[in-house]
């Protein structure tokens, strides 16, 4: 299943989560809601995934966490928040650099209009 056909479906799943319970929960919540709808729709899902960071040539134990991660291939990172920040999309980014990954989805639940407060993030992989 390529990175595209997985988003598809986690946009499915984000949809169902808020359409279910709206905003306003924490974070851990919307994560739970979601991980249990995307393993319903028959993906392999693993939340709070841990993140090596590897600095030259040390490996860090520094205890970076992806929310969820999907096929081992996309990460999405949830957020319950007014307003999503500069800094969100770049720790979404810095996740997908440090896991090698392609794709990743950002969803902030706490919003009036959930298809707004879906992005799609790339990580433009040196070929």
């Amino acid at each position: 299943m390529t990175e595209n056909e997985i988003s598809y479906k986690i946009r499915g799943a984000i949809f169902a989560v808020y359409n279910k319970v709206g905003p306003g929960l924490l974070e851990s919540a919307y994560e739970a809601a979601l991980s249990y709808e995307l393993k319903n729709a028959g993906l392999e899902v693993k939340t709070q995934v841990g993140l090596p960071f590897v600095y030259e040539d040390i490996a860090l134990e520094i205890g970076y966490r992806v929310d969820i991660m999907v096929e081992n291939k996309v990460i999405i990172e949830v957020k319950s928040v007014d307003q999503l920040a500069d800094v969100h999309y770049k720790q979404l980014l810095t996740y997908l650099k440090l896991s090698e990954k392609k794709l990743g989805i950002l969803v902030n639940f706490n919003t009036d209009n959930i298809e707004a407060s879906i992005k799609r993030i790339v990580n433009h992989l040196e070929e």
